[in-house]
């Protein structure tokens, strides 16, 4: 599938949404990265908020961007579980060292932002992310 490799601001649809790389929303939204740089150039499909655990598994789907504001280990382990692309954390909580571990063994990229979560999601809506999950 194709993607804004130009760099000229136009990203390929999905499902009525656009498909931009991990890099791309880093850029865009100005996003610290906490850990899982080798997963970069990861494929954004969907975008899915929810602090609650056995929602995001039951509902988000793969190539998810997950934007949350829990920073536990255990956020990890879900990400893997939903084979999300990433994960943003936000309201500028910082994951403790054994999250950050667990996410560099695992190639998960954590991103952090110091703004809430509402802000992150709709700035991810403007550029194009839509929300997808399972019924």
């Amino acid at each position: 599938m194709a993607r804004n490799s130009a760099g000229n601001g136009h990203f390929a649809f999905l499902n009525g949404g656009v498909v931009v790389t991990v890099n791309e929303v880093i850029k865009a939204l100005d996003l610290e990265v906490a850990a899982g740089r080798s997963g970069l150039g990861r494929e954004i499909k969907w975008g899915y908020a929810s602090d609650l655990l056995s929602d995001v598994m039951a509902h988000a789907l793969e190539g998810t961007i997950w934007v949350t504001s829990q920073a536990h280990q255990n956020v990890v382990a879900v990400a893997l579980v939903i084979d999300a692309a990433c994960v943003v954390i936000t309201e500028g909580i910082k994951p403790a060292s054994d999250t950050i571990k667990r996410a560099e063994s695992e190639g998960i990229p954590v991103l952090l932002s110091d703004l809430s979560t509402f802000e992150v999601v709709g700035r991810l809506y403007q550029l194009g992310i839509r929300g997808g999950q399972r019924s």
